[in-house]
């Protein structure tokens, strides 16, 4: 039997990190896409500011979590051809990845500027959103949780 509390258990192990650490940036995004929707829509400072540190958090945690997919795609799926299922739940997270980067970025820049961040913001925001989702539901086939696996 495998002793959970083993650190060489915990951090060895095939793909656990990547399933564990990918929640960080799927809900630091999404609670920053609702704070900014509350921002825009009472005009509070406090939650422009929440959705801002949300957003830069979430862009933080996108490097370890990209490193960790690659090395379940290598460890746990063993190098198998990028294809299918696969292939999708990728190109979802690279899209994904971007959406959160450019948001992040986006905002970082309207506050240096001192304006108000452009709808386009909030309209890719909505967008990152729905390819999360895309990506998390793929990526559940992949690790096994929604079927196949």
């Amino acid at each position: 039997m495998v002793n959970p509390f083993d650190p060489k258990t915990v951090l060895l192990a095939k793909h656990a990190q990547h399933v564990v650490l990918i929640h960080f940036p799927i809900a630091l995004f999404i609670a920053g896409v609702g704070f900014d929707f509350l921002a825009r829509w009472t005009k509070r400072a406090g939650f422009a500011e929440a959705a801002y540190y949300n957003f830069l958090g979430a862009a933080a945690s996108i490097v370890p979590v990209l490193a960790t997919g690659v090395l379940a795609w290598q460890l746990q799926l063993e190098g198998q051809k990028v294809k299918g299922i696969l292939l999708w739940h990728m190109l979802a997270a690279a899209f994904s990845s971007v959406a959160i980067l450019w948001v992040a970025w986006a905002l970082w820049r309207a506050r240096e500027k001192k304006h108000e961040p452009s709808g386009i913001v909030l309209a890719i925001e909505i967008l990152g959103v729905a390819v999360i989702g895309l990506t998390g539901h793929l990526g559940g086939f992949l690790s096994g949780v929604n079927g196949m696996g």
